[in-house]
């Protein structure tokens, strides 16, 4: 049953994030907001991402009741998108509120998945986000008559969000957590939290302008679209079936997963027109994204006693401060050699996790 519950969450959470990412933008241009407008409104979920763990550092311990009132300021957030997207103050601060409450409850739920599903079953939960993502993708596409549309499916599928997040409660085990004696440390692992951020910093080129470099490199806006959408079919492959390989070594794996990356741009780099080399470049995705972040927040469990202020700071620093940073950088560097950046920043990723040493081995 916990199962069923856990990928229902992340199936409809990701939908969520689907209609933000991919249709929001377009929403917000067709209701005449500047380009840069825009940019600073998706600049603040990252920014929100790396700044709300430092909160939780040393005032406020995430526990149900403030999970709670992240569920509830979520729900409230999208309810009032109606009311604020037309002006750009009001939607930017309901915006920094929803960034606020996502930072929340998805490292939150994230501690529930390891801790009932392990290392078998996680992945198979997880895939579900994908096909959400996937399929929102695809319908809404249809139905995208007029800018409401999204905001009506956003709505939708945050309320299932939050009523599947409200029934998984009683696995809450931030008690627990709350009785650690050892202090949350970034120094300890700096070279971990360096490697995430670098990673992360990789792929802004690819999530911000993929689709812009290869029409630029005459390959159609249709055959780019089923490269997206293989790249999402070999991302649920993989956490379909990558419980194995999180019984070996996770930071070997994780290693791994970063040498293909660097590999990926570089393909990317070299063979940019060439259509079979990029729809091999895609296939990559199973390792550089899927298998890299289950053995992350797997590796991320076993490092610190504090669970759930792990897990944001992870989000934070990688999806948040990596992403952000990642953004500004692969705007200012487009070009010819995009990607080659990608595959370098990728390398500064590689090396510090290879540096990485643990003292210890904690509970999993």
């Amino acid at each position: 049953m916990v199962f069923f519950k856990l990928a229902a969450f992340y199936f409809f959470y990701f939908a969520a994030v689907g209609v933000y990412v991919i249709f929001m933008p377009k929403v917000l241009h067709d209701l005449n907001y500047t380009s840069a407008q825009i940019g600073i409104l998706f600049a603040l979920a990252p920014l929100m991402r790396f700044i709300t763990p430092f909160i939780f550092l040393k005032h406020i311990k995430l526990n149900a009741n403030v999970f709670k009132l992240a569920l509830l300021a979520s729900l409230i957030s999208s309810s009032l998108f109606y009311l604020t997207i037309d002006n750009f103050y009001a939607f930017m601060i309901n915006n920094s509120i929803l960034g606020v409450s996502l930072s929340l409850i998805l490292p939150y739920m994230e501690i529930i998945a390891l801790k009932d599903l392990g290392k078998n079953n996680y992945g198979k939960a997880r895939l579900f986000g994908s096909i959400g993502f996937m399929l929102v993708a695809l319908v809404l596409a249809r139905y995208l008559s007029n800018p409401y549309m999204a905001l009506h499916f956003y709505l939708i599928a945050n309320i299932f969000t939050v009523i599947i997040s409200l029934s998984l409660l009683k696995h809450d085990v931030s008690h627990k957590e709350n009785n650690t004696k050892t202090k949350f440390s970034f120094i300890k692992y700096w070279q971990f939290w360096l490697s995430l951020f670098f990673m992360q910093m990789s792929f802004s080129a690819f999530y911000n302008f993929f689709t812009i470099y290869e029409t630029e490199n005459m390959i159609s806006l249709e055959t780019i679209s089923y490269m997206w959408s293989f790249a999402v079919l070999m991302e649920i492959f993989m956490l379909y079936f990558q419980a194995p390989l999180l019984k070996k070594n996770l930071k070997n794996i994780i290693l791994f997963c970063i040498s293909l990356t660097v590999i990926r741009w570089l393909l990317l780099f070299f063979f940019a027109s060439n259509e079979m080399v990029v729809y091999f470049s895609q296939a990559l995705h199973a390792f550089s994204f899927a298998l890299y972040h289950s053995c992350v927040i797997m590796f991320l469990y076993t490092l610190y006693e504090n669970k759930k202020l792990a897990q944001q700071f992870m989000y934070g620093v990688a999806y948040g401060l990596g992403g952000f940073i990642g953004g500004i950088v692969s705007g200012y560097l487009y070009g010819e050699y995009l990607f080659l950046y990608s595959s370098i920043f990728a390398l500064f990723s590689l090396y510090f996790m290879s540096q990485v040493k643990k003292e210890k081995e904690l509970t999993y």
